[in-house]
């Protein structure tokens, strides 16, 4: 303390030191008197304090009945010691035919350059790594599509060093799901939680092989819930992804993505190259229902509307109508508006027209793309699907029925 501070402590004026003294001795006269008659018990004094008090009163302890669990700084650990040896490395390969480039079969060519054409191989293999988890003791393997995507031969290491062949029993390119089957016995497996009551704030612990690198834990939180397939960048998909900054790189897709208990939240399966500390995770609900029918069947069917739609906003509709290309004109300021309509599609046949804004899906009201989407997703093959939409400025009600999503028409959003 420097001398102007420990000066501006003290009292400025005799009469504030006055006031301080006088605080001192009444308080050491109260002491005085209390003394007095804590020493003396048969001080009149005592005995008119002892008169003045409350009957005495037995007193309970106060007891912590909220039981409020104290946090183990090392959960981390603890989770990736029960989780760890049910997490497993997946290398995957697959043999790509590869042709001469283009005109170098052209006969001329080769009577031009006679034995010097660059011999190209016929042939080679592609080796992907990637991670998943098993949820059988039987060898049941959940990981990604794009992982195990055209493979002829699948190797599944576990953490113990055994490496067991695989075979894949079934993936959905829609979903990005795929299950690999091992034979094998009393494997130590995973415990899934309830992806539909996660929050943002809650821990987020990713195990997998990013870049080869075996055995690798990070850990963040989640970011965020129902991330659309068109906020990922990967529109063709029909996932609301879970958003986490648990560090997430080529080779985690397929692995866990675990809550503080250990149970599994979601499948690790894109980052956004644009960014840093993102990463996406399909949440375990849809995984569970997509894996249980590529097992039961071998394929999943989703419904398909065939019509190309984005999210009206003022942004939106400013930039169609001032495009002189775009080939539309929207008037509503709000809904779904279809941009393009497959032809031949469900949505052809009802007909439902490019321009048009969907806002109301059987009895619901809709306000964005995703909306429409997952309502399509769950809507089983066949069956009516109430539309109410605005043309032109007017009401329109259509009845569509969706088909089956065509391997060919993957990549359309509803």
């Amino acid at each position: 303390m420097s001398q102007s501070e420990f000066q501006s402590d003290f009292p400025r004026s005799n009469r504030g030191w006055r006031a301080s003294l006088a605080s001192v001795l009444l308080g050491a006269s109260v002491a005085t008197t209390g003394a007095y008659i804590a020493w003396n018990p048969s001080s009149p004094l005592r005995q008119q304090a002892q008169a003045q008090l409350p009957p005495t009163t037995s007193v309970t302890p106060v007891q912590n009945t909220q039981n409020v669990p104290i946090r183990d700084p090392n959960f981390i650990t603890g989770v990736v010691k029960d989780v760890g040896p049910a997490v497993v490395r997946i290398d995957a390969s697959r043999t790509v035919r590869a042709s001469a480039p283009q005109g170098f079969d052209d006969p001329m060519f080769r009577q031009f350059f006679g034995g010097r054409i660059p011999q190209q191989p016929s042939q080679r293999v592609q080796r992907g790594v990637g991670s998943g988890f098993i949820v059988s003791q039987d060898g049941r393997i959940i990981t990604n599509a794009h992982v195990v995507a055209g493979s002829d031969t699948v190797e599944v290491l576990l953490k113990d060093g055994r490496r067991l062949q695989g075979r894949v029993v079934g993936a959905d390119p829609v979903t990005d799901i795929a299950v690999v089957k091992v034979e094998a016995n009393n494997l130590p497996t995973v415990k899934l939680s309830n992806s539909d009551q996660i929050q943002p704030g809650e821990w987020a612990i990713a195990i997998g092989n990013p870049l080869g690198l075996d055995n690798t834990v990070t850990a963040g939180i989640i970011s965020a819930t129902g991330r659309s397939s068109n906020d990922v960048g990967i529109p063709d998909k029909r996932i609301d992804f879970i958003q986490t900054d648990a560090a997430i790189n080529p080779g985690n897709s397929g692995g866990p993505l675990l809550n503080d208990r250990g149970e599994v939240i979601g499948v690790n399966t894109a980052i956004r190259a644009d960014a840093q500390g993102i990463g996406f995770a399909i949440p375990i609900n849809m995984v569970q229902r997509i894996s249980e029918e590529l097992v039961s069947k071998g394929t999943v069917q989703h419904a398909y509307l065939g019509v190309q739609m984005v999210t009206l906003t003022p942004e939106v509709r400013q930039d169609i109508n001032s495009d002189p290309n775009s080939g539309l004109q929207v008037n509503e300021e709000q809904g779904v508006l279809v941009v393009r309509v497959v032809p031949n599609s469900p949505a052809a046949r009802a007909g439902i027209r490019a321009g048009d804004v969907i806002r109301n899906v059987n009895g619901q009201n809709i306000a964005e793309a995703n909306d429409l989407q997952n309502i399509v997703e769950q809507t089983s093959i066949g069956s009516d699907m109430q539309l109410q939409l605005r043309r032109d400025g007017q009401d329109v009600n259509l009845t569509v029925q969706p088909a089956a999503l065509p391997a060919s028409n993957a990549d359309e959003q509803g």
